[in-house]
């Protein structure tokens, strides 16, 4: 159960994300439709080939196909609906889907017998992996190399979750609601990691 739920808010919040940057870069209906599925799916995908489950597994999920379908051709019809968003660029639902997939991506790892590293490795894919995938596309800067803390909070449910600390369904709850809370305020905030600018040359 707790699967099948971060399975469907992971995959609505990544689709109007990738909605959102569609419409910003004026794409039409076919272009809107690529752009939310390899956002919604591009995750999973990256994270089945690193992790040895095989791709075709995306495949028998019709389900969330048809639930990322129906939600994009809203939000093309009624552009509104996507406009709704916390900050600039979608980053409210990339939040919600940054949670959702890194905790279900850790979780995939851990139900698998996998050790912290690969349950920290699946969390980080799954949450970014798409969001990645989609900004190429659109031509834009991915968005977890960007000032703004992103992906170094997919660590928090790869160690909480690798480590079989927090597992039940209100504690994953939990978590998905940190990584989110977490990301709207480093970007809310400006917090970023330390960064340095190379050495001149002598």
């Amino acid at each position: 159960m707790v699967w099948e739920t971060l399975n469907v808010i992971g995959t609505i919040a990544f689709a109007m994300s990738g909605v959102n940057v569609a419409l910003e870069e004026r794409y039409d209906l076919m272009g809107v439709y690529i752009l939310g599925f390899i956002t919604a799916f591009g995750g999973g995908a990256v994270r089945n080939l690193l992790i040895g489950v095989p791709v075709s597994e995306l495949w028998d999920q019709g389900a969330l196909f048809t639930v990322a379908f129906l939600v994009m051709t809203l939000a093309f019809v009624f552009p509104t609906m996507v406009r709704w968003t916390l900050l600039r660029r979608g980053i409210f639902f990339d939040s919600i889907g940054l949670g959702a997939f890194s905790v279900q991506g850790a979780l995939y790892a851990y139900s698998m017998g996998h050790p912290l590293s690969a349950c920290i490795a699946a969390a980080a894919l799954t949450g970014t992996g798409g969001g990645m995938i989609r900004d190429i596309l659109a031509g834009r800067k991915p968005m977890f190399l960007q000032k703004e803390i992103y992906i170094a909070w997919t660590l928090i449910p790869g160690v909480v979750v690798g480590l079989g600390w927090l597992t039940g369904p209100l504690e994953l709850l939990l978590v998905v609601t940190a990584v989110v809370v977490l990301r709207l305020c480093s970007v809310y905030y400006e917090w970023s990691l330390p960064s340095r600018l190379p050495d001149r040359a002598i």
